[in-house]
């Protein structure tokens, strides 16, 4: 089975997706492993909750498969069609939970740190993502697909269904809101204006 993953790892996601759709096995877990810690680690990012990003990822391999025997080559990477999908899922499940703030939801907890460097980034995590709970839903969406999951521009745009200049637009807001309302906490979370 290893030797059967291995030679699919040059394979694009797009034809792993219809050999799976054709009945190939082995190219339905190369694709899981490939896709889900993407899935889980842009649900972890807009969610900050494991068991929540769990279920999101869980969910948006599943809404793949179901649409693996219709898809068509060539009209979207794999990549963009999943990221738009866990972006919806986690703003739905956002939706859901406004009442619940963002004291509720646990921090990720780092064993490679030390005491006081794991209470800092605890400090720094929970600034930035209360400053983005403050975004407009939209440019937060931007902001985390570009500067956290580290897509260009024409994929955020696929994956958010707008312009790219209207992205550009969205995470240019963003990044001076976010500014805005950090700008005041630089020593308190750490930095220095050196």
């Amino acid at each position: 089975m290893n030797m059967a993953l291995d030679a699919l790892s040059d394979v694009s996601d797009e034809a792993l997706l219809v050999l799976f759709a054709n009945g190939d096995a082995d190219a339905a877990r190369s694709l899981n492993l490939r896709l889900t810690p993407r899935a889980f680690a842009q649900a972890m990012r807009m969610l900050n909750n494991r068991a929540e990003a769990e279920d999101v990822a869980q969910e948006a391999m599943m809404r793949l498969w179901k649409i693996a025997p219709d898809w068509r080559q060539g009209e979207a990477k794999v990549t963009t069609w999943l990221y738009r999908v866990v972006a919806n899922l986690c703003t739905d499940r956002l939706r859901r939970q406004r009442s619940v703030g963002i004291d509720a939801i646990a921090e990720p907890a780092d064993d490679s740190a030390s005491v006081a460097d794991g209470i800092q980034d605890a400090a720094r995590i929970k600034a930035l993502y209360s400053a983005l709970d403050e975004l407009p839903e939209r440019q937060r969406q931007a902001v985390v697909l570009r500067h956290i999951e580290g897509l260009g521009n024409p994929e955020i745009a696929a994956a958010m269904e707008i312009s790219t200049e209207a992205v550009e637009s969205l995470t240019a807001r963003g990044k001076r809101a976010l500014s805005a309302l950090l700008k005041g906490r630089r020593e308190e979370l750490g930095y220095s204006d050196d």
